[in-house]
């Protein structure tokens, strides 16, 4: 698939933005992840699904697991390191799963290394994804995000999701809900951004 108005590209488990290519995590891509996972910044917002990754070893047994469980994962269901296309760096993930405690809802989360913050790109990412997600039978994602936590909150925004009210109902914890309707994706203003 390619989009006319963000150009986005989908082949297999691979997608492709102006400025990202966003594909499945493999063992080696352990070392980078940790700049983004192993960075209280990121973490404190994780917590408790993830809590922050200590060092290259424990890095190492998360992405084996995240690759692990790939094969179990139903599409439109799945986790991408985020590349930046012109220099092949690693600076982040993007997933799409399930939501706990059914797993009735599909949740779409965004992680990016600290230096990587400021440019847009977890929004593009997310985007992306919701372009995959939406080509299937799904016709809602939603986003979960802490009530302080502004940077995910002003990304769910940008993605083109609506703030639909608080919730405890997924992890344990109070949080922002954020949807995205399938016929909504593109209505956004989101044209040009990326």
């Amino acid at each position: 698939m390619v989009d006319d108005i963000h150009p986005i590209t989908v082949k297999g488990e691979h997608i492709t933005t102006r400025r990202l290519h966003l594909r499945p995590w493999v063992r080696e891509d352990a070392a980078a992840a940790l700049a983004v996972y192993g960075a209280e910044q990121v973490s404190r917002w994780l917590a408790p699904a993830m809590e922050r990754i200590p060092d290259a070893d424990a890095m190492g047994t998360v992405v084996g697991r995240w690759v692990d469980e790939a094969a179990s994962l139903v599409a439109p269901q799945g986790r991408w390191a985020i590349e930046l296309r012109e220099s092949g760096e690693l600076v982040g993930g993007v997933a799409l799963l399930p939501l706990p405690p059914h797993g009735g809802d599909l949740e779409i989360g965004w992680q990016l290394a600290p230096d990587a913050w400021g440019r847009g790109l977890a929004a593009e990412a997310g985007h992306a994804v919701a372009h995959r997600a939406f080509e299937s039978d799904t016709e809602e994602l939603f986003a979960v995000v802490r009530p302080r936590n502004e940077r995910g909150a002003a990304t769910a925004r940008r993605v083109g999701m609506e703030w639909v009210g608080e919730t405890d109902k997924y992890y344990g914890l109070q949080l922002q809900v954020y949807r995205l309707r399938k016929g909504d994706l593109d209505d956004s203003g989101l044209s040009g951004r990326f």
